[in-house]
């Protein structure tokens, strides 16, 4: 019988048990750079992804849309179907919303690979009797998840949201700010943390600006030619991806930046590089982490959503 998890479902969850998923599978052992590539299907009126991936006894795919013409008619730029098989008899189990799966999904990646970083700024930060303050550029999906999964895992006493034109306050920031606002600089200067989640195909946000021992999660671009970081901040920062691979095929971030010679490839870092014994990034560098969005992601958060569902434990296969 095959279970549907519809967006509720899925979303409750929640960031820290998403956060604890990812790490549990890295630490299991799980290889990012052993993944299946995702395919990019060009269509007439944007992309179709197809993201597989087999993991623990379980294998998944999504199915994702990505149609930019419909933010002007009102409708999700993003539209996505999980369908999750055990990987013994190759039987569908589960089918998930696969845009709740990705928006969950996506900051619990982020946060589980600068989660040490935003524990300690945390921390340095409890001595001063407030939490850490946040700018996100974007006001979509993705920064409310990004706010939403920082905020589980610390304290946080600030948030600035910064789009194009700016606009009213969401209900999860303190603030509006528009791109050419003045006080953008500053609030970038004082932030402990930045979250770019654009669809931006040029840096959003000044590389010089960003303090020695901030935190920038990366997450609004996915082509090579496409970035929201300039070059000066990735040559400033350790910069850490979910693959390899796919930093050097998709994360225009890194590629041009390595491209502009100020960041070399061998010295990406891998998440399960700062865990445990070895969680030594510099702490006078800002951390970067940059990612693409990738196959196994999709499958451990969809697993442990399903065995929330369902009261289900242990392994597949």
């Amino acid at each position: 019988m095959t279970v549907s998890l519809d967006a509720e479902d899925v979303s409750a969850l929640g960031p820290v048990a998403a956060v604890a998923a990812v790490r549990d599978a890295l630490a299991g052992g799980l290889d990012p750079d052993g993944d299946v590539p995702r395919a990019v299907v060009p269509l007439a009126h944007g992309q179709g992804l197809l993201m597989p991936s087999e993991h623990g006894g379980w294998y998944g795919v999504k199915v994702a849309t990505v149609a930019p013409g419909n933010t002007a008619r009102g409708l999700r730029r993003i539209n996505a179907t999980y369908l999750l098989h055990d990987s013994a008899t190759l039987t569908p189990v589960a089918l998930l919303d696969g845009v709740a799966l990705t928006t969950l999904r996506t900051p619990a990646v982020s946060v589980a690979a600068g989660l040490e970083r935003l524990r300690a700024l945390a921390a340095g930060c409890g001595g001063e009797g407030r939490g850490l303050r946040l700018v996100v550029f974007g006001a979509g999906p993705q920064g409310e998840g990004h706010v939403a999964t920082v905020r589980a895992h610390v304290p946080v006493a600030d948030v600035a949201v910064v789009t194009r034109r700016g606009g009213p306050v969401p209900g999860w920031a303190d603030r509006h700010l528009a791109a050419d606002d003045g006080g953008v600089a500053d609030l970038v200067r004082r932030a402990e943390a930045v979250v770019t989640a654009t669809s931006a195909r040029r840096p959003v946000v000044d590389g010089r600006l960003v303090r020695d021992d901030a935190v920038v999660l990366a997450v609004g671009s996915h082509e090579p030619d496409v970035r929201e970081l300039d070059s000066v901040l990735m040559g400033r920062a350790t910069v850490v991806v979910e693959s390899r691979e796919i930093a050097l095929r998709e994360a225009g971030d890194v590629v041009l930046a390595i491209r502009e010679g100020t960041l070399a490839s061998d010295g990406l870092v891998a998440p399960a590089d700062l865990s445990g014994a070895r969680a030594a990034a510099p702490a006078d560098r800002p951390l970067v982490v940059k990612t693409c969005g990738a196959g196994w992601q999709d499958l451990v958060v969809a697993v442990a959503a399903y065995r929330r569902k369902t009261g289900t434990v242990g392994r597949r296969g």
